[in-house]
């Protein structure tokens, strides 16, 4: 069945859940298509469902819309109902009467699957509540279509806002799969569906962005290929969608993808809004476009776009984000005094040479920047006022630059404000809280907790966390943990998983790993999702704690847990853990099972592994090693047999490594390694240690010498390395051959 489009991620949801009607488009394959995802199979369709044809490769399934709204269809079947019709009745029943729990429990009662109309709206009723009960439930009943090869029968609906509750709820991979499986199944999600998920994608780390990116672009791209806009009116990009992927593009920096896809607005009918330039300041405060940021106010102000208060406090924390706390405090000031010309005021505090020229990506994005000198500066349309938010992020900027001083007069002259917008809030006083702890005074941060229950601010999960990360850091364990319970028991916030992470962190800095262990679990068993980073701070402190198989097992449940996606991080953790023991082979295994999934060991890898192989004392290990690296570097020799079964990406090497290396090289007397490896260091600009490998030159080589008695093909080797060694004795500066001084070997071998 089909049904209308689920409710905007972005509005306030209303007690009940919408009412569904039999009129939206439904978008299938002329046949069904093998599906391989492990979420969804293909949905097959009927052909006497299929009313019309487009040149495109969906087939669309439209109904006429009935003359009452109702699930159960508007036809009465007059045939003899099967038994569990009655049970189907009654669960119909129970989800119009919005009694989702008891439709529920009717649901798990029934040992036969309900039909297609009460799957759906019981799918979506669960996921509208918008609580994990809800969604935990509607993905139990999408687990049990999977496993019965039954998922056809849920409508797309159905399944756009189960991906929204999985978005809002945090599970991004899980919404994403919904999407991507829906959209190889044939369907074409509503907008406020999608855009949803790539909402959520783009304020996400890691690859989020880039993941945000593709997948609007996969969606407006099956959009495009049909003829006529009106059949998929629904799934059509709009503002709101491309203001979502508009934010991937300026988290990412990626300022050549934001003007492609901010000139493809027009294409579907969408226009820049006040959020679209919001984003766009955003973007020129990580391309390092300072001189631009007045230039985005003036552009809304040309496009007769209503000016908000969110506007002017992103500019205001551009410009604290820059540092520059004097322009901030100039701007803040005007709007004080109630001054419209801004715009004038931040022309003459930031302008420079650098504005775009019309070839210029921000010169497209902006074009009233280009020749901005021989333009007057526009005037805001009316006067704002600062309110609490614009201040506290002011108050942000003292913090951040130490101005502590500053940062508590500021809290003082909010109080004594006359207009009861500007007065400090909860965030005002985290902030405050925020700059005590930075500076190391916890006893003052607690005047302020305390300062907040007096006056009736609550504290909340923010600010307790920062507290909690304060403690820790000032390793007062006890304390934090006291904290932990204050929270729960007086404050009534729930800690949450940065809580908890913390926590763990806290535990390693004193060598708790066992309290760390306590704490994950704790957090699991009140049924708090751990993180990429819980995960990677667990091993961590197994792998403090001299304990790497322990460590191993953490990651392979991480490897196993489809929430998380492993990183560098983790996989270095476990080679770091490996390596501080001297377990090389242990290690090395480790890498060769990163790259077989595809990751390539970086700097902090190879000197993880370089100390191990110092530890364990195996200077065979630290050439092969090296083999690689230089490889990587592009100081492959002719002749060189290359260590690596495929070829790696670049490598720029740190100091730490070379330095490993060459100390191990000296010490074993592999002075010509030796010299390629400070040649490396040199050529990157890193000056070597000499005073340290004069040192271990003269207490371990003073005195090589070879017996006369030695073999002809030992002699020959030994008077190889002599040669090496005179020209590592050379580039250190120590008497040698070369010079035909004094120095020599004692005692001297005349067939060296």
């Amino acid at each position: 069945m089909n049904t209308t489009p689920p409710p905007s991620s972005r509005s306030t949801p209303s007690p009940d859940p919408p009412v569904f009607i039999q009129t939206a488009t439904l978008l299938r394959w002329v046949s069904p298509l093998p599906f391989s995802s492990t979420l969804f199979p293909s949905i097959s369709t009927s052909s006497s469902a299929i009313t019309s044809k487009t040149a495109s490769p969906f087939w669309v399934q439209t109904t006429s819309k009935p003359s009452s709204i109702s699930l159960a269809g508007t036809g009465r079947d007059t045939r003899p109902k099967p038994p569990s019709h009655s049970r189907d009745q009654n669960l119909l029943r129970l989800l119009r009467l919005r009694k989702t729990e008891e439709a529920w429990l009717a649901y798990t009662q029934s040992e036969h699957l309900p039909d297609p109309t009460c799957l759906s709206r019981l799918v979506c009723q669960l996921s509208y509540q918008n609580t994990n009960l809800g969604l935990t439930r509607a993905q139990a009943v999408i687990r049990r279509l999977r496993n019965e090869r039954q998922l056809h029968r849920l409508d797309a609906n159905s399944l756009g806002l189960l991906a929204v509750a999985a978005a809002k709820g945090g599970h991004i991979l899980y919404a994403t799969s919904i999407i991507r499986s829906m959209l190889k199944s044939g369907y074409l999600p509503h907008v406020k569906a999608w855009s949803a998920v790539v909402s959520r994608l783009a304020a996400s780390g890691d690859e989020g962005p880039a993941e945000a990116i593709k997948l609007f672009r996969s969606i407006a791209g099956r959009v495009r290929r049909f003829a006529d806009p009106t059949v998929v009116k629904d799934s059509r990009p709009d503002t709101a969608a491309y203001n979502a992927v508009l934010n991937a593009c300026a988290n990412r920096g990626d300022s050549r993808k934001f003007l492609q896809l901010f000139s493809e607005m027009p294409e579907f009918g969408c226009e820049p809004d006040v959020l679209t330039y919001n984003i766009m300041i955003k973007l020129c405060a990580r391309a390092d476009r300072k001189d631009l940021l007045v230039f985005v106010l003036e552009r809304i102000i040309e496009k007769g776009i209503p000016v908000c208060m969110t506007t002017l406090q992103s500019l205001v924390a551009a410009y604290v984000g820059f540092g520059d706390l004097e322009t901030a405090e100039k701007m803040v000031q005007a709007m004080r005094k109630g001054r419209t010309d801004l715009c004038k005021i931040l022309r003459d505090s930031v302008m420079d040479d650098s504005t775009p020229n019309e070839s210029d990506i921000f010169g497209e994005l902006l074009p009233n920047s280009i020749g901005s000198r021989n333009s007057e500066p526009r005037e805001l349309p009316k006067l704002f006022a600062p309110n609490t938010r614009m201040y506290t992020t002011l108050m942000k900027g003292y913090m951040r630059a130490g101005r502590i001083s500053d940062t508590v007069r500021m809290l003082e002259a909010m109080r004594h404000q006359e207009d009861r917008t500007s007065h400090p809030d909860h965030v005002t006083y985290t902030t405050v809280i925020s700059a005590f702890v930075r500076a190391g005074l916890m006893d003052r941060a607690r005047e302020v907790l305390a300062e907040m229950a007096r006056i009736g601010i609550p504290a909340n999960r923010i600010t307790y966390n920062i507290l909690l990360k304060g403690y820790c850091q000032q390793l007062q364990i006890d304390k934090a943990k006291e904290l932990m319970q204050e929270m729960s028991n007086d404050s009534a916030v729930e800690p949450d998983v940065i809580s908890y992470n913390t926590l763990i962190d806290g535990c390693i800095l004193v060598d708790d790993s066992v309290g760390a262990l306590a704490y994950f679990n704790e957090m699991r068993a009140r049924g708090i999702a751990p993180t990429k980073i819980s995960y990677t701070t667990l091993m961590k402190a197994f792998a403090s704690s001299s304990q790497p198989k322990l460590a191993n097992k953490v990651f392979d449940e991480m490897l196993n847990d489809p929430r998380i996606k492993v990183d560098m991080v983790a996989w270095n953790v476990l080679v770091e853990g490996y390596s501080r023991l001297g377990k090389v082979e242990e290690a090395k295994n480790v890498i060769q099972r990163m790259k077989e999934r595809g990751f390539y060991p970086n700097v902090a890898t190879y000197g993880s592994l370089a100390n191990g192989i110092a530890l364990a004392r195996k200077p065979g290990e630290a050439l092969l090693l090296w083999n690689e690296i230089k490889e990587r570097c592009g100081m492959q020799n002719e002749g060189d047999i290359s260590n690596s079964s495929t070829n790696l990406p670049p490598l720029k090497p740190d100091e730490g490594l070379l330095d490993t290396l060459a100390d191990i090289c000296v010490r074993a007397a592999f002075f010509r390694k030796a010299l390629e490896i400070v040649a490396c260091m040199e050529e990157h600009g890193i000056p070597p240690n000499k005073s340290k490998f004069t040192r271990i030159y003269v207490e371990m080589h003073s005195r090589m010498f070879t017996s006369k008695h030695a073999s002809r093909a030992r002699q020959d080797r030994r008077r190889e390395r002599k040669k090496a060694a005179e020209a590592f004795k050379f580039w250190l500066g120590l008497p040698n051959s070369y010079y035909a001084s004094e120095w020599h070997f004692d005692p001297v071998n005349e067939d060296d």
